[in-house]
């Protein structure tokens, strides 16, 4: 039945169909099915592609229930729906569920410009940035600003696939002002394994989910280097605290709570252990960087994307324009190592040239 039959219900599409897309979806299907404030089915906008067996992607997630080249193994849930076009995606949707790689989130919204209903509510579930002339933009200010829609962001410690797993995780629901959305958007992701707690902090919570992956490439390179536990818990918590600088000067507002959350320390802790960024991150120090970031992504994610690198040059770029260089020396060496100016081995030797009193003092 089409979504204009319930006209009280909530009709969702998730644009993305990646690895945390499809697990997205999945969570969703399952609460679509459960609530009767929404609509059951699901549809779920596929980048199209051609699989080594000739057949299209959308094709084979519509006959199977699954994701056979991101989430291999795991049903979605038979009332998600592939869909390659992205028009037909949010055909009647009045929830938005976007979960692309950032740099893709401009492109996308540009496309949905001025076919979206009138009462449509989005999400974010995209860890970056965009930096501009004018400055730094989180992603949900992307999406608001070009649709002119309320955007709410979820992250947190969540390796796609151990949810997908059903083991248990967690997740931060960070919105501006609408309680009663937000508490909406929580009940179609939270699930017996799946915990999701809402926080009045968009920005704080998605700058979280931004820079733990620019983090979480230091870690890799640490792991890489065989330097131990100690130094990969020593270049976290610096990490950790360079993230709340720097979110609290893009930001004043940002809580300092919010990184006590889900999103902030404990995704920190699971990127740096667990994550894609980490794993690529280790195969380029091991490399002694000489192999370029672009050519292990292509090898080792089977066409999914790393943030981290590319975060990392956006935060560069704003300790650039605003010459917070002395105060943010982590996420300066980060990004001078993936492009090749210092070596891995710059992760640790760099901060030997700053006391630890006065490194704390400037932050």
């Amino acid at each position: 039945m089409k979504a204009e039959e319930f006209p009280d219900k909530y009709k969702v599409a998730v644009i993305g169909s990646g690895n945390w897309g499809s697990v997205a979806a999945k969570l969703i299907a399952s609460n679509t099915l459960n609530y009767n404030i929404f609509h059951d089915e699901v549809r779920m906008w596929v980048f199209d592609e051609t699989l080594p067996s000739g057949e299209k992607l959308s094709n084979v997630i519509n006959q199977t229930n699954i994701n056979v080249k991101y989430l291999p193994g795991i049903e979605l849930g038979r009332n998600v729906i592939a869909d390659p076009d992205l028009d037909t995606t949010v055909r009647d949707a009045n929830m938005l569920v976007f979960v692309t790689p950032h740099q893709f989130v401009d492109g996308v919204c540009k496309r949905l410009a001025g076919k979206l209903r009138g009462d449509v509510e989005a999400i974010s579930l995209i860890k970056g940035m965009e930096v501009k002339v004018d400055g730094p933009h989180m992603i949900s200010y992307v999406i608001s600003k070009q649709l002119g829609v309320n955007c709410c962001v979820l992250m947190g410690a969540n390796i796609a696939d151990e949810i997908a797993e059903e083991k248990f995780s967690e997740a931060t629901l960070g919105y501006s002002e609408n309680k009663e959305v937000a508490d909406r958007w929580a009940r179609l992701f939270a699930t017996p394994y799946f915990a999701v707690t809402t926080i009045q902090d968009v920005e704080g919570v998605e700058l979280c989910g931004t820079l733990k992956n620019v983090v979480a490439i230091a870690a890799g390179f640490v792991d890489g280097l065989d330097m131990g536990t100690n130094s990969k818990a020593a270049i976290m918590r610096i990490g950790l605290n360079e993230m709340r600088a720097f979110s609290k000067r893009l930001f004043p507002s940002v809580r300092e709570d919010t990184f006590f959350e889900s999103c902030g320390v404990a995704d920190l802790i699971a990127t740096c252990f667990g994550g894609r960024n980490r794993k690529v991150a280790e195969a380029f120090a091991i490399h002694g960087g000489k192999r370029p970031f672009k050519e292990l992504e292509a090898e080792m994610l089977q066409g999914q994307k790393l943030q981290g690198v590319s975060t990392a040059k956006e935060v560069y770029e704003v300790l650039e324009s605003n010459r917070w260089f002395d105060s943010f020396p982590l996420f300066r060496t980060i990004h001078e190592i993936c492009i090749g100016s210092l070596p891995p081995s710059a992760i640790v030797h760099y901060k030997a040239e700053v006391h630890p009193s006065s490194f704390q003092q400037k932050l």
